[in-house]
């Protein structure tokens, strides 16, 4: 997906940046006028990631914050009302599923139950948004200074973490869990379609913020070069990362198995009058077996509580998102030696990297508002990053309710995946078929002096965008096949996630989400034609 779908298309946007030296609206519109609902589409799709994403810098601060308690408040239960015992909620959940659902969000039950604004994570997004505002305040100037910082410091740390991990106890597991191919996958469809969303997300493809970010290069720089760098640093970083993530989730999955296993060693030594020591991890297995022969009536008591112990289901018991930011490596860090200091530099680093992606997406935004000679004309360039700011953080506000999390999940699964898709297959096809390949050819060469080559050629004149509109087909008919959409609710009497169907309203928004930026391209279109017609009408009844 990086050779046919990643470096073609993050080439072909900066190209497009660099040659009309216009943000998303403006370079879109100079090729033709027809096209300015693409430029439109994608800063739809940044402000509604704005909207959404910058809660999870909300979180990372609270997190944060809470990283500098000894012990880690999601390290233990709290007792309950009696002080009798811990609570009930967390006991069958467990702490860090505690301090996530319960203490950081306070989720209700379902998304019907949309609850109060939650002050704690509230003052935490307008803190993290006040942090985005003041990086971004200068424009491109200031953005370009910070963006070393925040993306230099995470290898830092990430170097930290990967001596830290490598010496843990069953971090190899994780590892060799990693390396291991699952060849099967291949013919599944929706791997495919994993890989080709993170390519897009990790590039920023459709976004507008690489076509932003070019429009500021010296027309004469080496966009070609830039793309191959960017794109082999940027797959690297991730694997480099993965590996990171692989020997935490490896020695955490390690010592879940064996505290299962210790807890079965204790149940059976306990029911059985064992002497201690004689039951261990090597003969548990056959000793199993002897007890269930020899008193298979107490054996048969025994049996409904003896877990299956197995590294191989702790292992797949694999999560995404938030819960592997905030679920899976609190749970880890808080079983490593000076935990506090452990979960600080994760949580500093999330926290950059967070911050890192907010200041490509208000760029996205910025760009094409400041370029427009009528809106620059009533504000400054402060006063537009101050209201765009302002208008994401009180809409955002919504996600700290007690049901924020369910829109959260709709915002992230279904406001830019499909609009994203359709953005580049019309980007692609405009520069190959509308502009002119040749054109762009001859172009290119004028600006950096290098031909374009026939890799190039092909992937954009064919390649991409017939894999895009399979990808495209692929995304429909899952919906389709899935039928009712579905979402995880938090069960506080069960301590688990269970699955909802979706209320009507809420399928409503999303059709409207993914409607509201990939309606943006036809109907600009059909603006265009109407403006057009009119003035010809016009200057028709003049003459």
């Amino acid at each position: 997906m990086l050779a046919v779908e990643g470096m073609p298309l993050l080439y072909l946007e900066l190209a497009v940046g660099q040659r009309m030296r216009q943000g998303s609206i403006g370079a879109w519109r100079t090729i033709s006028p027809y096209l300015s609902g693409v430029g439109v589409a994608s800063v739809v799709v940044s402000f509604f990631l704005s909207m959404y994403y910058n809660v999870i810098n909300a979180w990372a601060f609270w997190y944060l914050f809470h990283s500098f308690q000894d012990p880690l408040p999601w390290s233990v239960c709290p007792l309950n009302g009696n002080r009798t015992g811990y609570d009930e909620e967390c006991e069958k959940a467990s702490s860090t599923q505690y301090f996530w659902y319960r203490k950081t969000l306070n989720i209700s039950p379902s998304i019907q139950e949309s609850g109060a604004v939650q002050w704690e994570p509230a003052l935490c997004l307008i803190l993290a948004w006040l942090l985005v505002y003041l990086c971004i305040l200068r424009g491109t100037e200031s953005t370009g200074k910070v963006v070393y910082f925040t993306a230099l410091l995470p290898y830092c740390v990430l170097m930290i973490y990967l001596v830290r991990g490598l010496t843990l106890h069953g971090a190899t597991n994780g590892l060799a869990y990693m390396f291991t191919p699952k060849v099967e996958q291949l013919a599944n469809p929706k791997a495919w379609i994993n890989a080709a969303t993170q390519i897009f997300f990790s590039l920023g493809l459709g976004f507008g913020s690489l076509i932003a970010f070019a429009s500021y290069n010296e027309p004469s720089n080496d966009c070609q070069k830039h793309t191959v760098i960017v794109s082999i640093i940027n797959s690297s970083t991730s694997i480099f990362a993965s590996v990171v993530t692989f020997s935490i989730y490896g020695f955490k999955a390690t010592f879940n198995y064996e505290s299962c296993l210790n807890k079965v060693i204790l149940l059976l030594t306990n029911s059985f009058d064992l002497e201690d020591g004689f039951l261990t991890v090597s003969n548990l297995e056959e000793v199993k077996s002897y007890l269930a022969s020899a008193y298979p009536s107490k054996y048969s008591e025994v049996f409904p509580q003896i877990k299956n112990c197995s590294l191989e289901s702790e292992l797949e018991t694999a999560v995404q998102g938030t819960g592997l930011a905030f679920i899976v490596y609190t749970e880890a860090i808080k079983n490593m030696e000076v935990s506090q200091l452990w979960s600080v530099l994760y949580f500093f680093m999330l926290l950059m990297l967070g911050i890192g992606s907010m200041l490509g997406n208000t760029a996205a935004i910025l760009t094409p508002l400041t370029d427009s000679k009528v809106i620059s004309s009533y504000l400054p360039k402060e006063a537009i990053s101050g209201l765009v700011c302002l208008v994401n953080c009180a809409i955002g506000l919504v996600f700290t309710m007690e049901a924020g999390n369910y829109w959260f999940d709709i915002f992230n699964d279904y406001a830019a995946t499909l609009s994203l898709l359709l953005i580049v297959l019309v980007e692609t096809v405009a520069v190959c078929y509308l502009y002119g390949l040749r054109r762009f050819e001859s172009d290119l060469k004028a600006m950096t002096g290098h031909a374009l080559n026939w890799y190039w050629k092909a992937m954009w004149g064919g390649v991409s965008p017939l894999l895009i509109i399979s990808l495209f087909v692929f995304y429909l008919s899952d919906y389709i096949i899935t039928g009712t959409l579905q979402y995880q609710a938090w069960d506080a009497s069960q301590g688990q996630l269970v699955t909802k169907d979706y209320p009507p309203y809420a399928l409503a928004i999303t059709g409207l989400l993914v409607a509201s930026s990939t309606m943006c391209i036809p109907l600009g279109a059909l603006g265009t034609f109407i403006v057009r017609h009119l003035k010809r009408g016009d200057t028709a009844s003049v003459a």
